[in-house]
């Protein structure tokens, strides 16, 4: 096995962890909502605050990555939210699994941007973009599992035997240790890399980086909004359109099957036409394909809108990530990446919970899944006005 791929593999299963843990707790909501009776506002702030765990992973350990070393801080992440997830299968009431939900996104918000500029910076820049996007489709297979988990286990042994056996990923930081190249000297022992984090955090907004910050700032808000709002109550939406639970989660497995052809699509294409034109095509697909979804009412539509819907969203997330590290030197890179990420988890706070908040108003489906829609619109927008293209390009 190449070095390349062997990194790809590596880091890839690190991800499906990652995706597994978030898929798990979108068909874990629908059982919890039942099980304590919670409203549509209480079940929103469950997604919310796991995303303000999300935002603040991302940030602090981006920024760590840069001083302690890419490697260090995807181990401690991957433990965090292991550790949280099997405790979180203790709880017996919404306050203590919310807190406990909180500390599982702190390192799965913490792994991916680690992650990402790990590889990013370890393959040749003719292969950066598609190895990425790659990595990010065990996004897809990770969500599968945590579908097949919630299909057969789930409704046989409960929510809480399903949430021990994901906390056993922490074992995985054994492999971690074992097989990831050490990185620390390659990216601390610069004078640059010695800055604190609030002067690599100034960095972002220096005028040779000014734009591009706020570019990526304001996509990755727009993204996440729309992604949590749509995926995390994805099974509850089913639910509410007329399915039963079992049923509902049956068709997410579906639908989770047809991000993988997305990812490898996007995979191919952004080595083709470049970051920027497949970010763009992939998030305008969502946004149509989130709106014919709203409006949906029979299987057949909700299937072919939901699964249209995945492949597009999935293969624009893969892009984005390989988009994201280009555009910054080594010295801030992760930094620079976990902000990013870090912002958009605001979105994707403010995602679920508008959705309980909608429900509550007694907003349609098809009106909430329409303000989804905008928020993509103004991504494309703003990534066609302000992005750069980074196809090619030699990165620092």
């Amino acid at each position: 096995m190449s070095k390349i791929r062997k990194l790809l593999a590596v880091t890839g299963l690190a991800w499906l962890f990652d995706a597994m843990d978030v898929g798990l707790l979108s068909f874990i909501l629908v059982a919890i909502q039942q099980e304590w009776q919670l409203s549509s506002v209480q079940v929103g702030w469950i997604g919310s605050v796991n995303s303000i765990g999300l935002a603040v992973g991302a940030l602090t350990f981006g920024a760590l990555a840069d001083q302690k070393g890419r490697k260090m801080m995807l181990m401690a992440t991957l433990l965090i939210f292991s550790i949280a997830t099997g405790l979180s299968a203790l709880t017996v009431g919404f306050v203590s699994f919310i807190i406990l939900r909180f500390f599982v996104g702190v390192g799965l918000g913490g792994e991916l941007p680690v992650a990402s500029t790990l590889v990013s910076e370890s393959v040749p820049k003719e292969r950066r973009g598609r190895i990425i996007v790659l990595l990010e489709s065990f996004w897809a297979i990770g969500w599968l599992i945590a579908s097949l988990l919630a299909y057969f286990v789930m409704p046989k042994f409960g929510w809480r035997i399903t949430l021990v056996i994901s906390a056993l990923t922490a074992f995985y930081v054994l492999v971690l240790r074992r097989h990831l190249p050490s990185d620390r000297q390659k990216n601390t022992l610069s004078q640059s890399s010695k800055a604190s984090i609030g002067e690599k955090l100034a960095q972002l907004f220096h005028k040779e980086h000014r734009q591009q910050t706020i570019m990526l700032w304001i996509a990755w808000f727009m993204i996440m909004f729309s992604y949590y709002g749509i995926f995390l109550w994805l099974p509850s939406v089913l639910v509410g359109k007329g399915f039963s639970m079992v049923n509902s989660f049956g068709y997410v497995v579906i639908m989770t099957l047809a991000q993988l052809p997305g990812y490898f699509t996007s995979a191919w294409l952004v080595e083709k036409w470049g970051r920027k034109p497949v970010i763009a095509s992939f998030l305008a697909g969502t946004a149509i394909f989130a709106t014919v979804f709203g409006f949906s009412s029979s299987l057949t539509m909700i299937m072919i809108s939901g699964m249209l819907l995945s492949f597009f969203n999935l293969g624009a997330w893969g892009a984005m990530y390989a988009y994201s590290p280009e555009l910054y030197p080594t010295s801030i890179r992760a930094t620079a990446n976990g902000a990013a990420e870090g912002f958009g988890r605001l979105g994707g706070i403010l995602g679920p919970l508008s959705i309980g908040f909608f429900l509550s108003l007694h907003f349609t489906f098809a009106h909430i899944f329409s303000i989804f829609s905008v928020a993509l619109i103004i991504a494309i927008i703003v990534i066609l006005a302000m992005g750069k293209e980074t196809r090619g390009t030699q990165i620092e």
